[in-house]
């Protein structure tokens, strides 16, 4: 891999570093902690929480007209989400153990912890479980696609794509036939090494 990619991936390991610093600090500032991902108040933040909890009745209608009329729209979306989070777990299931590939833990993906929020009422709990559930159905399908991807088609893109997965960098250039070659055995073996992540 080019120095200079090697150099702003350090950086960008360091910015991620940080900003869960900043993440930990809003946890001290919100009055919350975490304990085995379970999201822990204290007593005073949870009665400062209700007193913001907007009634259903003031809710509604406070609410726009056109949000009652997309809605269904939008939670139909909830039968093809299904669907693809089944067909990824069979996926990855059925192939990922031919190619040794280390399976992707549904639950760093699928993360529904929003409804113990006190200043949300029942219909912005049930908001919050849906878009959970959608971002994180696509963020597991990702790093299954990008595990699958690193397995079987390793190269750059010719092309600016946005929003990379992080093992795309380690991927060897558009249109280096020669590295693509030399590099194709050592890569099997780093590939399955590197799902210890």
């Amino acid at each position: 891999m080019n120095r200079a990619i090697e150099d702003i991936l350090k950086k960008i390991e360091t910015l991620e570093k940080d900003l869960e610093r900043e993440f930990e600090d809003q946890r001290v500032r919100f009055h919350y902690r975490l304990e085995r991902r379970a999201v822990r108040f204290e007593q005073e933040a949870l009665i400062k929480q209700r007193e913001l909890k907007k009634g259903l009745l003031r809710f509604w209608r406070e609410s726009n007209f056109l949000n009652f009329i997309s809605s269904p729209v939008i939670y139909a979306l909830v039968v093809p989400l299904i669907v693809l989070d089944l067909s990824l777990t069979l996926y990855q299931f059925v192939c990922f153990p031919i190619y040794r590939i280390r399976k992707v833990p549904r639950s760093d993906f699928i993360v529904f912890d929003r409804y113990q929020l006190e200043y949300l009422n029942a219909v912005e709990k049930l908001n919050c479980t849906f878009c959970s559930y959608g971002n994180g159905v696509i963020a597991y399908g990702r790093e299954i696609a990008s595990r699958t991807e690193e397995r079987w088609c390793p190269i750059k893109h010719a092309n600016r794509v946005r929003g990379l997965h992080q093992r795309y960098y380690q991927f060897d250039d558009y249109g280096d036939a020669q590295s693509y070659r030399e590099r194709e055995k050592q890569r099997m073996d780093a590939i399955r090494k590197s799902f210890e992540d």
